[in-house]
């Protein structure tokens, strides 16, 4: 049983990856899978409608999962439909995350009144919104490195409002529940209203009524455009870019001037008029129709869109996370009891873990046709999944399990900061013009990457051999010493890796600002990333430290690798910065006062530490 316990842990975690990939079933009759696989032009990429509905949800109230006030749950795609089509029920929806209390004073609620005392609907804000306008534009003449916690929520709150209505005004007016008779009337009456304006144009005899009524409906049309969030509507060219996509409002004031309305906007309206009324059989008909003229014409897009939104449904890195934990605990234990059965049983949950991570950025990577790492999103993913592949070569080595906890350690935190990240909305965004180069993606920052995935790793080694050393009895002579050699060759191995990571990143700085170096904040955490990583390793040679002090000094990398990957990027200025994050600001100070407590511990005297057989070594 013990021989087999390893091959039936695998099974049994295999088994359960499997069950998450299929699509999803048809809920209550409607085919959201399909629909959800439809696509729609947002931020310059074509992205299905499950994502458009995941990332609107995680923007509004920081989760994908949505409930309604009556407990039922809803599916991403059957909340966007309510918002399209049944806007007066989405207005009741919970969904607008408020945690700060003078944000709620400002629209008298109180905690007691939202959905876990920090999630609120429309209907409540919806008395107050003007004072929202107001305050946001105050805080938006405020520099952003001196707002308040107050003036964060304010615009964070502004945000998520106009999202909101944006997306109720995408696909058809909110003010016109009926919008698939109203666009039945405007086809059969545009004839008499074209020839009537241009009656006008000419100072011809015309119908004055029927030009008002066009003007009317040019009107909404034009407020549909403004506002509208999702460019839904494919050119009548097959061979046409992007650019020739156009929103249902533009659509129809196209269709002002063409005298014909567009066949994809009758076909939205007929679906929302479905909705509304619960009729399956023919919201069906219309998504598989949609799926298939789709099919027909943009066979390419449309296949990334249902691997996306099948993507979206398994959630791969979600699964990881799971495994990392499970593995975590059978590593641990397994220095307690049964060392070799649950150290391989750990090692092969991690090797399923790692083959599932790898399969979720090779599919992020076919999707946004980019290398692995584009943003601090996939940094995080790519980071977690090189340390993760560097502990499963540990571990083959050495079969001590100390590999499989740094790498479940390394790779599930990762995947949380990967997951947090996401709350800001979409993870595949398009490249601003002077990063757009697959070649340097492909190498600088993967390499340079790796360098902080390595750093990481062997900081996360040397507080394995603090927390041994000072809590328990099991860092024996022979573990101390295999986990310094560990720790040795990962320093080795990001020194490598940060120093021609930053090197080839300043050759991209030369191709694209015309300068090697500038001492910009990025480049500069860059260089004392690698200076520090050097200095381990002097301070090894020259014998200036032994085992502690090199661990000390790998648990100091991992402060040094946080700041140039995260801190840097949160100054708000140079080349680099990607903005200030006010939650990930304060995790990043506890991150670093949690490394500083680490050090003053590990530098406690030999006579503190409780494993006696290691302190010859120690010092």
């Amino acid at each position: 049983m013990k021989r087999r316990l390893p091959f039936l842990v695998l099974v049994l975690a295999a088994l359960g990856v499997v069950a998450t990939l299929p699509a999803p079933k048809i809920v209550s009759g409607f085919d959201l899978a399909t629909y959800g696989r439809l696509p729609a032009l947002v931020d310059g990429r074509l992205k299905p409608l499950d994502t458009i509905a995941r990332t609107s949800l995680l923007a509004l109230q920081g989760r994908q999962r949505f409930v309604t006030p009556e407990g039922h749950t809803l599916a991403p795609s059957e909340w966007l439909l309510d918002i399209f089509y049944a806007p007066e029920k989405a207005d009741t929806y919970r969904h607008f995350l408020i945690d700060n209390q003078e944000v709620l004073d400002l629209f008298t609620l109180r905690a007691s009144d939202g959905d876990g005392g920090k999630r609120f609907s429309f209907v409540q804000l919806q008395p107050a919104i003007s004072k929202l306008d107001r305050q946001a534009k105050l805080v938006d003449e405020v520099e952003e490195t001196r707002r308040t916690p107050f003036h964060r929520q304010v615009v964070q709150l502004r945000d998520r409002v106009m999202l909101y209505q944006r997306l109720k005004y995408t696909l058809q007016s909110p003010e016109t529940p009926h919008f698939l008779g109203e666009v039945l009337k405007l086809e059969t009456a545009l004839p008499a209203g074209i020839a009537a304006v241009r009656a006008r144009q000419l100072g011809q005899p015309h119908d004055s009524a029927a030009v008002l009524a066009m003007a009317a409906i040019a009107q909404g049309a034009a407020l549909m455009d403004q506002l509208g969030y999702l460019i839904a509507i494919p050119p009548a060219d097959d061979n046409a870019d992007l650019n020739a996509w156009k929103t249902p409002g533009r659509a129809l004031l196209v269709s002002l001037d063409a005298g014909q309305i567009d066949a994809t906007v009758l076909a939205y309206a007929a679906l929302g008029q479905a909705w509304r009324g619960g009729d399956s059989v023919a919201f069906n008909q219309i998504v598989r129709l949609f799926h298939r003229q789709f099919e027909k014409r943009f066979a390419a897009p449309l296949a990334k869109c249902g691997i996306e939104a099948r993507f979206n449904a398994a959630q791969p890195f979600y699964t990881s996370m799971v495994i990392y934990v499970v593995a975590l605990l059978l590593a641990l234990v397994s220095w307690l009891r049964w060392p070799e059965t649950l150290g391989r049983s750990a090692f092969w949950l991690l090797v399923l873990a790692f083959a599932l991570t790898t399969a979720g950025i090779a599919t992020r990577m076919w999707i946004e046709g980019r290398p692995p790492v584009t943003n601090l999103y996939s940094s995080s993913v790519f980071v977690g999944w090189t340390a993760v592949a560097l502990c499963l070569v540990l571990e083959m080595f050495f079969k001590n399990a100390i590999g499989s906890v740094a790498a479940s350690i390394v790779g599930f935190c990762t995947l949380l900061i990967a997951h947090h990240l996401s709350l800001n909305g979409d993870t595949m965004v398009m490249m601003s013009a002077v990063l757009d180069s697959n070649f340097w993606l492909a190498t600088h920052v993967v390499t340079i990457t790796i360098g902080y995935g390595a750093t990481f790793l062997a900081g996360f080694l040397a507080i394995i051999y603090i927390v041994r050393g000072v809590f328990t009895r099991s860092l024996d002579e022979d573990s101390a010493a295999t986990l310094t050699r560990m720790v040795y060759g990962i320093v080795c191995f990001a020194t490598l890796f940060s120093f021609v990571g930053t090197v080839l990143g300043g050759i991209w700085a030369d191709q694209s600002w015309g300068r090697f170096w500038g001492w910009d904040p990025k480049e500069n955490g860059a260089l004392i990333l690698v200076l520090w990583n050097s200095l381990i390793l002097h301070a090894r040679w020259g014998g200036l430290v032994r085992q502690r002090g090199l661990m000390n000094l790998a648990v100091v990398g991992n402060i040094v690798t946080a700041g140039s990957w995260f801190g840097v990027n949160m100054l708000g200025v140079g080349l680099h910065s990607y903005g200030f994050m006010d939650s990930a600001f304060y995790w990043l100070v506890g991150f670093t006062l949690s490394q500083v407590a680490i050090v003053f511990i590990a530098a406690l005297p030999v006579e503190k530490w409780r494993s006696s057989r290691a302190l010859a070594a120690t010092v």
